[in-house]
Order: C-alpha cells, then structure tokens, then sequence
C-alpha cells in the first residue's frame, strides 16, 4: 500500500475539522440543556491544532461563541495564521 503525504494530510484535516464541528455542537447543545460544558480551551486548540475552519463553520451553523471576542476574533486569527503556514511551506525555495 502506497501511503501519500498530501492524502495523509488532507485525512487529519478532514478528521480534525470533523471533530471541531462535533466539539462545538456538542458543547452548544451543553449550554442549550445546563449540562458539563467543553472548555474554551480545548475548543481553541482545537482549532489551533487545524480545526479552524470547522470551528467557525460551527460557530456560524450552531450560533455558539460568536460573541466571545476570543472566539470571534482568536478563530479566524488562527485560520489566517494556518492559511500562511501553509503558503509558506508550499514556496518555492
């Protein structure tokens, strides 16, 4: 079997982006019933861990942390950052 970097990656960012949208729904529907709620900072790292676009996708979709200015302006601070990362390492040298 013929293991491919970029399909590995684009695997974990599929999976992580998955699992932000699941922490924030799940976390949303925490608050909707008063039940244990996820922690901002996992819901963060999360998203600093490649998550971020499924973290504002869910913001947006469940109406959850968009108030937060850590939230509203800490995810897409983190996209542009990853957005970067990427373009840098994809430069030619």
């Amino acid at each position: 079997m013929d293991i491919n970097l970029h399909d590995t990656v684009a695997w974990y960012f599929t999976i992580i982006n998955a699992a932000a949208i699941a922490a924030y729904g799940w976390d949303k529907l925490c608050a909707i019933r008063k039940w244990w709620r996820v922690p901002e900072l996992t819901l963060l790292g999360i998203a600093a861990i490649g998550g971020s676009v499924g973290a504002l996708l869910a913001m947006k979709l469940f109406h959850h942390k968009t108030l937060h200015l850590k939230f509203k302006y800490g995810v897409p601070l983190i996209l542009v950052l990853q957005v970067a990362a990427l373009v840098y390492l994809h430069m030619p040298r």
